[in-house]
């Protein structure tokens, strides 16, 4: 069970509370905004109280919100957005949704991780790992919009890359370096941005950009902490702590340099505020893109190379 999702429980009551005396007065000539008032504060104090500091392991459950905005959310608030499908080799993975699009008036090509909403929808997606596939179709419209010039924007959202066997059969491996390759020397820029669960390679593999992006309640790891925990002391349980030394945290990847910019989150998540998260993503996205706009592309490439090329120093 998500661990915020049963903090957020205790909340239910509240808000059905202040919906209720908000419904009573409108409907009744009688004054009740000090009571509504006070409900408010309570409330707010008690989000406060909650949510103000979560360690890294309740950061991965937010990330993991069932309601958190996830990669067709920000595709839907596109100014245009036309789905490209398909590796032209085996088969389109709907784990990988891309195609080409404008952002604030900006034509780009897009590509999001996708783990579905329902649970249909997310069998569909393969809960957003993909197979080998959605990694050559990273690469195919990688090289296409370097062909034409077109800026990329990932967002990214994946507990890693599948791990079954077809797509080890497929050459899971291969697919993922060959998309890191391809984008190391793509000659356009590349904003990458962790809108939820950044796992692992499967995460990396839309995260070789220029400029990179996270929201505040994000992760982005070498590994999940389940299996961080598992290969650690062979056993799940230890999720909390494997969480807290992989050190995935926004404010961990920021001062490791591996993030260049995070964006803060309405207290209590991004699903408290949807479209108000998408939009700022969206924002600063097109202002890394306008940063990035008139970098000539040799020293465009050469940074992109030192920036990963530092990773790791001490």
């Amino acid at each position: 069970m998500n661990v915020i999702v049963e903090r957020e429980k205790g909340l239910l009551e509240l808000e059905g509370r202040i919906a209720d005396l908000r419904k009573h007065s409108a409907d009744q000539p009688v004054d009740l905004s000090n009571e509504i008032t006070a409900l408010e504060d309570k409330y707010a104090q008690i989000l406060r109280e909650i949510f103000g500091s979560l360690t890294p392991w309740q950061r991965v459950n937010m990330a993991r919100h069932p309601k958190r905005p996830i990669g067709s959310d920000y595709l839907a608030a596109l100014d245009v957005f036309d789905e490209l499908h398909g590796d032209r080799h085996f088969r389109d993975d709907l784990a990988v949704i891309a195609g080409f699009a404008k952002l604030r008036g900006r034509r780009v090509m897009v590509m999001a991780q996708e783990k579905g909403r329902d649970f249909k929808d997310k069998v569909r997606r393969n809960f957003g790992s993909a197979s080998p596939e959605g990694y050559r179709k990273v690469k195919r419209l990688t090289q296409l919009a370097g062909h034409l010039g077109l800026p990329i924007v990932t967002f990214i959202d994946t507990s890693g890359a599948d791990p079954g066997i077809s797509s080890e059969e497929h050459a899971q491996a291969e697919a993922i370096a060959s998309a890191l390759a391809t984008m190391a020397d793509v000659p356009t820029p590349i904003v990458a941005t962790v809108i939820g669960e950044g796992g692992s390679g499967g995460a990396l593999a839309l995260g070789l950009a220029d400029r990179v992006i996270m929201l505040e309640h994000s992760v982005y790891s070498v590994a999940s902490p389940e299996g961080a925990a598992a290969i650690l002391w062979g056993e799940s349980a230890k999720a909390d702590e494997a969480a807290a030394r992989l050190r995935l945290t926004s404010d961990d990847l920021r001062d490791f340099g591996i993030v260049d910019e995070v964006i803060p989150e309405p207290i209590g998540g991004a699903h408290r505020d949807a479209q108000g998260t998408i939009s700022s993503v969206l924002d600063a996205v097109d202002a890394a893109l306008e940063g990035l706009r008139h970098t000539p592309i040799p020293l465009l490439l050469d940074r992109r190379y030192a920036k990963f090329r530092r990773i790791g120093n001490v």
